[in-house]
């Protein structure tokens, strides 16, 4: 049985294939539900390969998911944060930036020493 974390693939792609003429450039912006879609599997998919509760991810203001192993976070601000945009977030997931680049560009903020998710992405390919 699948668990509550798992994502089926085909229906992750079918989200993010949904704005990816958006998150290359050349399309227009999607309805916030396709956007909120795409955000949301792909955290999910995040969260199912790296699992934990170690480090926060945030892309407000869609879905925040906790992940990678390590000491589990129960109260308070997590030790271990990721913020970012959906832009951002999905060009991540994709591979269309990679990690280095986004915290060279401060398009994402990560704080605490297990805030690096550049093992884990891109989640999906396009």
């Amino acid at each position: 049985m699948a668990s509550s974390r798992s994502v089926d693939p085909a229906e992750l792609r079918t989200a993010v294939l949904a704005v990816s003429s958006w998150l290359r450039g050349d399309g227009p912006d999607p309805a916030r539900s396709e956007l909120a879609a795409a955000v949301r599997l792909s955290l999910k998919a995040l969260a199912a390969d790296a699992p934990g509760r170690s480090v926060e991810v945030r892309v407000p203001p869609f879905a925040a998911v906790q992940c990678v192993e390590g000491p589990r976070h129960t109260r308070g601000t997590p030790p271990n944060v990721i913020e970012t945009d959906p832009r951002t977030w999905l060009e991540l997931a994709t591979g269309l930036l990679d990690w280095p680049s986004a915290l060279d560009a401060a398009r994402v903020t990560a704080s605490g020493s297990r805030a690096d998710l550049s093992h884990w992405l891109p989640v999906v390919r396009l």
